[in-house]
């Protein structure tokens, strides 16, 4: 069975891995320029040195039993570590936090820099737009945030499409700092301050070798409110607001960037994925259970399960 995945996140990726240990043919197609989505790792070249900042995802968790497993195998191969700073549960991916899904990827057949505009069915199969080979494929899978996802299933799955527009993800800006001099924060995590909604110090994380690097992002209502705001706007204001933080205030940074968000955190759907087994399409995501790194594996888990047992 030939399975095309639009969207090479922890949620493809997961439904990818399960789907190829059943037997499956599974290619899968993604806009970014490599692995990382919302998991994604920036690394800054500061003459001849780099710094590095997670912008998306900041750790992760693990509750369900096939995912600590998971955990534990990735543990083993050096691509994850726990941080105690962000709380006792928490790790996260070393060097940085695209590595569980550049860990995944490196065991799939994935096409980067390809923007899906659109999946067709024909009575042969299903194609993908753009693919330049012309590849027939026997089912096919969305695994992009819901609001992505909607326009891509909404000619074929009506049903599934209102399920992805009645979900709404909070929009997120973030802030990217690097400094020549550790910084007099005393801690190495900010939590709602203000229009802080999340800061860390982003080089006290394992595996990091980089120099005095902060992450800094606004709460989702602030957020929201200034999502049309220039980089630079955003970036003065959350670089305003991590001074306040410091006794003797802050230097000039020398590096200083932003990211928006769009899709930063989904409300989840708690349906855990979706799949109609007799058009051969499905949907995947964190947004079909909740709001969490393990959500997404978690579900393109159910939805690999969910196919297999109709083969």
């Amino acid at each position: 069975m030939k399975v095309a995945i639009v969207g090479a996140g922890i949620a493809g990726l997961s439904c990818a891995v399960h789907l190829q240990h059943g037997g499956c043919a599974v290619t899968l197609f993604d806009k970014g320029r490599g692995a990382g989505g919302r998991m994604a790792t920036r690394r800054i070249d500061m003459a001849g040195d780099e710094a590095s900042f997670d912008h998306g995802a900041q750790y992760l968790t693990m509750r369900d039993p096939d995912f600590v497993a998971a955990m534990h195998a990735w543990e083993a191969a050096g691509v994850v570590a726990r941080w105690p700073a962000a709380g006792p549960d928490a790790w996260v991916g070393t060097p940085g936090m695209n590595a569980i899904v550049k860990h995944l990827a490196a065991r799939a057949e994935v096409r980067w820099n390809c923007r899906v505009d659109e999946v067709r069915r024909t009575a042969a199969g299903w194609t993908i737009d753009p693919d330049a080979t012309g590849t027939l494929f026997d089912a096919v899978v969305i695994a992009t945030p819901a609001e992505q996802a909607a326009p891509l299933l909404a000619p074929h799955e009506p049903a599934m499409a209102s399920e992805a527009l009645a979900c709404r993800s909070a929009p997120c800006w973030t802030a990217m700092f690097a400094f020549d001099a550790r910084l007099a924060i005393p801690s190495d995590v900010l939590k709602d301050a203000g229009i802080i909604g999340w800061a860390a110090r982003n080089s006290a994380k394992p595996g990091r070798r980089d120099p005095e690097s902060w992450v800094v992002q606004a709460t989702p209502d602030w957020s929201r409110d200034h999502l049309e705001d220039s980089v630079e706007t955003v970036v003065d204001r959350l670089l305003a607001a991590l001074a306040t933080h410091s006794p003797t205030g802050l230097p000039t940074p020398i590096i200083r960037t932003g990211h928006r968000w769009r899709y930063a955190r989904a409300s989840g759907a708690d349906l855990g994925s979706l799949w109609n087994a007799g058009e051969r399409i499905g949907a995947t995501g964190d947004w079909l259970l909740a709001p969490r790194i393990e959500s997404a594996w978690v579900s393109g888990r159910h939805l690999a399960e969910q196919m297999l047992e109709r083969i």
